[in-house]
């Protein structure tokens, strides 16, 4: 459970970055109609959709329940938490 507004930061980086994994595997592969894909493809592209899949909806229930603990609009919460989120991270 994020209970910080940084956790909800990097929910949403690394959410990003799975949904971008599976969309080069999607790009990389072509669309499944016009040429089949192994079923090594089709495992691999399906576990990484997945991934990104279960890791929005951890994010998104993440977000109401910091929105509600801060007595805050969600849409508003997820809209600065985007916002961070295509900052780059501060590094040491």
């Amino acid at each position: 459970m994020a209970k910080t507004f940084e956790e909800l930061v990097e929910m949403q980086r690394t959410t990003g970055d799975a949904y971008s994994n599976a969309a080069e595997l999607r790009e990389l592969y072509g669309p499944p109609t016009a040429t089949p894909w192994t079923k090594q493809q089709t495992d691999t592209y399906e576990t990484a959709f997945r991934a990104w899949r279960d890791l929005d909806r951890d994010l998104r229930t993440e977000i109401t329940e910091y929105a509600k603990a801060h007595d805050r609009v969600r849409s508003e919460v997820e809209a600065e938490v985007e916002a961070h989120a295509a900052e780059p991270p501060e590094g040491p």
